[in-house]
């Protein structure tokens, strides 16, 4: 009843869990990842105590294969059990048990581990690995994308319900304090893993590093396009002028405030990034 993909990028490094299924909050159940340890999808009449039992092997040391075989010793439904894990040196392990529901089974390479049940065929699995190996960029995009051509090629059998991306990697978190860098849900929705990409649009336009090249500066036209637009949101009554005055300046400072772009944008400075300012052009309607 559910399709995953479990994968690390060891150049950053980072571990992660992309998952998607006809059930509610599958985010709560089935992925498990720890930063300098490793990551575990848990699924299929799940046996959630795999996920903290396996990171603690993982995170002494122990091997993927070395975990999924302890973990399914111990476990008298082991038949009835799907699982990926990825340790912390890229080794990857999948495991289906021969009581799950059809088309059940999973694929393996460098650094992934890819598997579901209850799916429209193998060709969801192949799907994932094609996107994940072909896939450009950071290992969040390249798990999304993933899940992505998973869901299109068929996914779950029974439809679609909910899908989550669960990644860490050290320090990753807001303010580098935790190692939690992407936690996304989506819970219930008709179709949650075009939602779960538009969560992960929002985090890189809310998180992502600025950059220098992408700044536009604050006047003329993109200064009086944003003049309007805080006119309409009655934040600003000068005229349309381009010009970075005291009132335009405070009304500025409001806003982004607001809207929580404080790191895409300085106003002392004098820029904002073109990203952030086109997407509040969408988003905030002038007329």
């Amino acid at each position: 009843m559910t399709f995953s993909i479990v994968a690390c990028d060891l150049s950053e490094p980072a571990w992660g869990v992309a998952v998607a299924s006809k059930f509610p909050a599958v985010g709560a159940v089935v992925p498990w990842a720890q930063a300098g340890a490793g990551a575990i999808a848990t699924q299929s009449y799940a046996n959630t105590s795999f996920g903290p039992r396996g990171l603690s092997l993982l995170a002494q040391g122990w091997s993927a294969a070395g975990v999924l075989e302890r973990l399914l010793a111990e476990d008298e439904g082991r038949e009835l059990r799907q699982v990926g894990i990825v340790d912390v040196q890229g080794n990857a392990v999948t495991f289906t048990g021969k009581e799950c529901f059809a088309w059940a089974g999973g694929r393996t390479g460098p650094g992934y581990a890819i598997q579901g049940n209850i799916l429209r065929g193998a060709e969801v699995v192949e799907a994932m690995e094609r996107a994940f190996l072909e896939t450009r960029g950071d290992l969040p995009h390249r798990l999304y994308a993933a899940l992505l051509a998973g869901d299109r090629a068929g996914g779950d059998r029974r439809g679609r319900q909910s899908a989550a991306i669960y990644v860490v990697k050290p320090h990753g978190g807001y303010g580098g304090f935790l190692d939690r860098w992407i936690d996304y849900r989506v819970d219930d929705d008709p179709d949650p893993v075009l939602r779960l990409g538009h969560l992960l649009e929002l985090h890189e336009l809310y998180f992502g590093k600025s950059d220098p090249a992408e700044r536009v500066p604050l006047e003329g036209e993109p200064l009086i396009a944003l003049q309007r637009l805080l006119q309409a949101q009655k934040l600003y009554a000068g005229p349309l002028h381009g010009r970075l005055d005291e009132a335009t300046a405070a009304a500025l400072r409001t806003f982004l405030g607001n809207e929580n772009f404080e790191e895409r944008s300085s106003v002392e400075e004098g820029w904002i990034d073109r990203p952030v300012l086109e997407y509040l052009l969408r988003h905030f309607p002038t007329t």
